[in-house]
């Protein structure tokens, strides 16, 4: 197998590498459009059935507060009673200590049920915010989740495709060859590079002398010093092809 058969075939191997990369990047990138949207979907569910759970515990707090006033407000009524039928001043200083100390617990259980009402409205408001973001989520979700699972799927095939293509080309490359190019491309991306008068044409640094005299000779792969991609010498287009090219 000569080396511009291997050029050839590694040229071929980096064209496939670089379609995989593409795809590969596609599909993460659709799954993950998909992924976020379910995820806020989901976040969303979860917001709105504690707040929902808030507001019901809320509603429970405020109706049992509405039964201890009016138990409060009969105990009161009482206290007034008792008041008016006092029969000396001790048993006067008693109900009128009574009747503020009902009347400091009416109105502190007022004020709770004012906070609470305040707090109900603001988690009602923040439900009706949700409910809507929710709805938009979904519809948008709804409307692009047969797209890109339609998008999905012919990215998952064409990569497949390319994987079977990668196979074929594989046992076209010399298997030390491979094994450079592949710890190469894991590190880099991609694995090769060219040199047409010296410097090479991936990282842009000129190389060695006695190493590009090496590449002209044509007898082996080198890697370039700088960015260890594995290096191969073109002879440049000689003038006739580049005016006509």
């Amino acid at each position: 197998m000569s080396l511009r058969d291997q050029i050839v075939s590694l040229e071929a191997l980096a064209a496939v590498d670089a379609d995989l990369r593409r795809l590969e990047d596609q599909i993460t990138a659709e799954r993950g459009i998909l992924a976020d949207l379910k995820s806020e979907l989901s976040k969303l569910d979860d917001k709105l059935a504690a707040d929902r759970a808030s507001v019901a515990e809320m509603e429970k707090t405020r109706n049992e507060l509405v039964a201890e006033i009016r138990q409060m407000t009969s105990q009161i009524e009482r206290s007034r009673e008792k008041l008016s039928r006092s029969r000396n001043e001790r048993e006067s200083n008693a109900a009128q200590r009574e009747l503020e100390e009902l009347r400091k617990l009416q109105r502190d259980r007022e004020d709770e049920m004012n906070k609470l009402a305040t707090l109900s409205e603001a988690a009602k408001k923040t439900i009706d915010e949700t409910d809507e973001r929710q709805r938009k989520i979904a519809d948008e979700l709804g409307g692009r989740e047969s797209d890109i699972s339609k998008s999905l799927t012919a990215a998952v095939e064409e990569r497949d495709a390319r994987l079977a293509d990668r196979a074929k080309l594989i046992p076209k490359v010399q298997p030390i060859t491979f094994r450079r190019y592949e710890q190469v491309r894991k590190r880099k991306g991609n694995a090769i590079a060219k040199t047409i008068d010296g410097i090479c044409l991936s990282c842009h640094m000129r190389l060695p002398p006695m190493l590009f005299q090496k590449l002209l000779r044509g007898d082996a792969f080198e890697q370039c010093p700088s960015c260890a991609r594995i290096l191969y010498y073109e002879a440049p287009a000689s003038t006739d092809e580049r005016g006509t090219s």
